[in-house]
């Protein structure tokens, strides 16, 4: 009879009370509908029939947020997704204030993008995510302590453009390239008559070296195996006076 006794009491009311508790996780009891306390990570025994253990996990969530149709300041329609990660810092007020702390945070992360993200410009959402996505994670933040979680991070995932300011970007690009080019282009231009300038000068103070210009020209012209060879009028000049010089020393 006392066998009967003792087994009754190690099935029915001994080992219904054996809870394992994961490493991530944390056990919550409640006791007739009372919050008594806490269990953590391993084998833990509660009350049988009478405790209740719900068990909240502990690690980082990420909950990516569906696209969300924005008006930009300046009036330009963006599709904006953005991704956020949250974990449970308070597992008592996970359960306690909030009933489901994933939807919750989900639907308030999509109304905050849509608040912060339309308070820019399309060029300040495309240079400052840093600013925006810092932004949000302070008000989810700041909406999620009451509920026992942490957002740790918020990043904005994509952006979509209508095709018609994708094409108005690209010619906008396009157009400041060729604007870089030819500001590059006429500051080659400017370098080089500078010193051409200063070439000049130094011809007008030696005349004999533009002739010996004249003549290293003309030797490049020869090596090309060229049949036409065009002489500067200033070499034709110098050819002549020594024509002139030749003829008086005759005389």
């Amino acid at each position: 009879m006392l066998f009967y006794v003792l087994a009754f009491i190690i099935v029915f009311l001994i080992l219904p009370g054996f809870r394992i508790v994961q490493q991530y996780q944390i056990g919550v009891v409640f006791r007739l509908g009372r919050i008594i306390g806490t269990k953590q990570p391993g084998l833990n025994w509660v009350i049988p029939y009478i405790d209740i253990v719900r068990k909240i996990d502990l690690r980082t969530v990420t909950l990516p947020v569906q696209p969300q149709k924005i008006i930009t300041k300046d009036n330009v329609s963006v599709d904006v997704s953005v991704v956020a990660y949250y974990r449970i810092a308070d597992p008592i007020k996970s359960i306690v204030s909030i009933e489901d702390v994933m939807s919750a945070i989900n639907q308030i992360a999509q109304t905050t993008v849509r608040n912060i993200v339309g308070q820019f410009q399309l060029d300040e959402i495309l240079s400052e995510r840093e600013t925006i996505n810092n932004q949000i994670r302070t008000v989810l933040d700041a909406h999620t302590e009451p509920w026992g979680v942490v957002v740790s991070v918020v990043e904005i995932k994509d952006i979509e453009l209508p095709e018609n300011m994708q094409r108005a970007m690209a010619k906008q690009a396009e157009a400041e390239r060729e604007k870089r080019a030819k500001i590059i282009a006429a500051e080659g231009e400017l370098a080089a008559s500078e010193k051409l300038a200063q070439t000049a000068d130094v011809m007008a103070a030696h005349p004999i070296a533009l002739q010996l210009r004249n003549l290293q020209t003309m030797a490049e012209i020869a090596m090309e195996k060229n049949s036409t060879i065009i002489f500067p009028a200033q070499f034709m000049s110098t050819v002549q006076d020594i024509k002139n010089f030749l003829a008086s020393e005759k005389k």
